[in-house]
């Protein structure tokens, strides 16, 4: 088993790094073809950082291994709120603008929703794939008017999504560069995946656990390390530009593209069931975790150092919850 941790261990690496290198090169090309910032934003930069749950997802999919699909998505979108959300607050009290509350965050609880309404019948076939998938397409030209909107107005902001900043990524100024790190981040999402889903199975079948503890945990722990190693850095830093509503739109784009996209290729069952597998707990956990946020910020738009131990609290009850359930 030590030798299958290892490998998990060099799959996460390969998912961090690649998702890295593929935002960087995208990020720089489309700046030297001329894209506007928002769209890099809004498009590459979206894509990239959420790469290594897409890949993940479609690899478990293809290879009947449902539940990390599934529990990689949920895992990965309370993970997001409660544990990166949490330390980000720790260290340094965050702020969004107001429309994030008004807007944003109730889109991502109604498409929360949505899911777990698709889940009932224990089966996520390509239909519903279908109307996921369509759903990111509208997310993302809704999100992108919005933007143009606000950049007439002289308020261009929140345009870089999940986790990464967009000056941080457009600095590679070479073509053959920008080209070679998207190749070579390309690569890296997809073969860490198959690294991380083969170990995470071996190390499940040793331990004896279940397919969703291993997705709701290890899986989507390794999947959100872009998103969690930006923000703490950030924070560290006391140079916080990341915005609730970056990691707000990494959940949507989870939900609608991630369990589209594998949903598309494969229809998603779920083994045993959606009520006797014990998903609509974790369900109903990514769901108050995803309107925590709303619940903090009805005064005043800060995520302050309480909320943020708050979060991290319920994160450490979940995964008490999962580990009590394996």
């Amino acid at each position: 088993m030590t030798l299958d941790i290892f490998f998990c261990a060099i799959g996460f690496a390969m998912l961090y790094y690649g998702a890295e290198w593929l935002v960087k090169g995208s990020s720089g090309l489309a700046k030297s073809l001329g894209v506007t910032p928002v769209v890099i934003g809004l498009t590459v930069v979206a894509f990239g950082t959420s790469a290594p749950e897409l890949v993940v997802s479609v690899v478990s999919s293809l290879q009947d291994k449902s539940m990390i699909a599934l529990g990689n998505v949920v895992g990965s979108n309370i993970c997001n709120i409660a544990l990166i959300l949490g330390i980000s607050a720790v260290f340094q009290p965050i702020t969004c603008d107001p429309s994030v509350v008004k807007r944003d965050i109730p889109i991502m609880i109604g498409i929360s929703l949505y899911l777990l309404v698709l889940s009932l019948n224990s089966t996520i076939g390509r239909f519903e794939g279908g109307t996921l998938f369509g759903g990111i397409i509208l997310y993302t030209l809704y999100n992108y008017y919005n933007a143009r909107k606000e950049s007439v107005s002289g308020s261009d902001k929140a345009v870089d999504m999940p986790g990464v900043g967009l000056e941080e990524t457009s600095i590679i100024a070479s073509r053959g560069k920008q080209l070679l790190l998207i190749i070579v981040g390309i690569c890296g999402v997809v073969f860490g995946a198959q690294l991380v889903v083969d170990s995470a199975v071996k190390i499940m079948t040793v331990l004896g656990v279940s397919e969703k503890f291993i997705g709701l945990t290890i899986v989507a722990f390794g999947t959100s390390l872009p998103e969690l190693a930006t923000s703490v850095v950030a924070a560290i830093k006391k140079e916080m530009d990341i915005s609730i509503g970056n990691l707000v739109g990494s959940n949507v784009f989870n939900i609608l593209s991630v369990v589209g996209a594998a949903s598309l290729i494969r229809p998603i069952p779920v083994p045993g069931g959606f009520w006797e597998s014990g998903l609509m707990i974790d369900y109903l956990a990514m769901l108050i975790i995803s309107a925590l946020p709303w619940l903090m910020m009805r005064k005043t738009p800060t995520i302050t150092r309480k909320d943020g131990l708050i979060l991290l609290a319920c994160y450490v009850a979940f995964l008490g919850y999962l580990i009590h359930k394996a």
